[in-house]
């Protein structure tokens, strides 16, 4: 029985730790938090709100022009972090 438990957590693992990726123009709070490493409920607000104050982000990039949100979480997230805009 324990090892039947730990094949199964060895197989749930990386579906429980996988992240992203999520659309920080057009995703929640809620969304972005559950998605992104290092971005808990405050931050993920902070990024919303970010985007409703000054418009959609043009890149990823430009998510560390918020406030708490510095370089290294746009680097634990490379990849999981879209900025999709839409076409005109």
């Amino acid at each position: 029985m324990q090892k039947f438990l730990a094949i199964l957590i060895g197989l749930i693992s990386p579906l429980v730790l996988f992240a992203g990726p999520v659309d920080i123009n057009t995703a929640d709070a809620e969304t972005i938090a559950k998605e992104l490493d290092g971005v808990g409920p405050a931050r993920a607000r902070a990024i919303v709100d970010y985007r409703n104050t000054y418009g959609k982000f043009r890149s990823a990039a430009e998510i560390t022009n918020v406030k708490g949100i510095g370089q290294h979480v746009l680097s634990v997230n490379e990849g999981n972090i879209l900025a999709e805009q839409e076409s005109e």
